[in-house]
């Protein structure tokens, strides 16, 4: 929901334009509470808070607006000060070669009374509390490779483009921190996103996940162990254009992996098939 304050240039506050839907959920939140005294109205989430200190307030705003008001806590700033921290901190820039000091409301403060105000009107349940079945352990490797020559060049030509954005030197139509960050994420997974001419470069990630993968399925031949890999980027397209799915799978192949124990997600038409591969 859009909110109003005082605090400027501080990240983890949203004053964007109000959107039309969470108006229209306020709006009928507070007539509900008319109604019925302020018990008509459950929400149900698995994440109340995901992204910023602001969706505490917001839900809050949907489940508690009385009680904001007659703790005199309504506005966003009233609260910020009660219950937030600015934090200033060195972050890592969007192009990933310098560091830049960032203040973000990113603090809670008065916590054990901002709970007990919340629990008010929330019931809260963690992974502990619910005993949940069937949540499998894992042991987790992270693999590090080192960036080829291309890659260090196409990271500081982003460096460049940011630079060039921060001085409102290039039109956002032409480019923005949002095309950099994804050219980013691209040159991060494999050079020849950006360019499928590049170097296919041996220790890059692809190739180290394909060594990894191909070591299990060898390891694991007797059980005939089966392997999930996820990847939410460069997935096929089937024009013919690179794609690290295509990619990995050929690979596979040369190895010496049947084609016909490599499946994609994507081949799966319904929801049937989907659960089926």
């Amino acid at each position: 929901m859009f909110l109003s304050t005082k605090m400027q240039n501080v990240s983890g506050i949203s004053t964007s334009s109000d959107v039309q839907k969470t108006a229209d959920l306020f709006m009928k939140t507070k007539y509900m509470d008319e109604i019925t005294g302020g018990k008509g109205i459950v929400f149900a989430t698995g994440t109340p808070i995901s992204n910023t200190m602001c969706e505490i307030y917001n839900m809050m705003r949907y489940l508690q607006m009385d009680k904001l008001r007659e703790m005199h806590l309504e506005h966003f700033d009233a609260w910020a000060s009660t219950f937030g921290e600015n934090v200033t901190q060195m972050e890592l820039t969007p192009e990933g070669n310098s560091y830049r000091a960032k203040t973000r409301f990113s603090k809670f403060f008065n916590l054990p009374e901002l709970m007990a105000m919340f629990k008010e009107c929330a019931d809260i349940q963690t992974a502990d509390t619910l005993n949940l079945p069937g949540i499998p352990e894992c042991e987790v490797h992270n693999v590090a490779v080192e960036p080829s020559e291309v890659q260090k060049e196409l990271v500081d030509a982003l460096s460049k483009r940011a630079e060039a954005i921060h001085n409102r030197q290039v039109d956002p139509s032409t480019d923005n921190m949002l095309k950099i960050t994804t050219d980013g994420r691209k040159i991060g997974l494999d050079q020849r996103l950006i360019n499928p001419d590049l170097p296919d470069e041996p220790g890059s990630k692809v190739n180290t996940c394909i060594d990894n993968v191909f070591r299990i399925w060898t390891d694991t031949a007797e059980i005939r162990g089966t392997q999930l890999v996820f990847c939410d980027f460069s997935t096929p397209k089937n024009d013919g254009s690179f794609n690290v799915y295509d990619d990995i799978k050929q690979k596979l192949i040369a190895k010496g992996v049947p084609e016909e124990q490599i499946a994609f997600i994507h081949d799966a038409t319904n929801e049937v098939k989907s659960q089926k591969r």
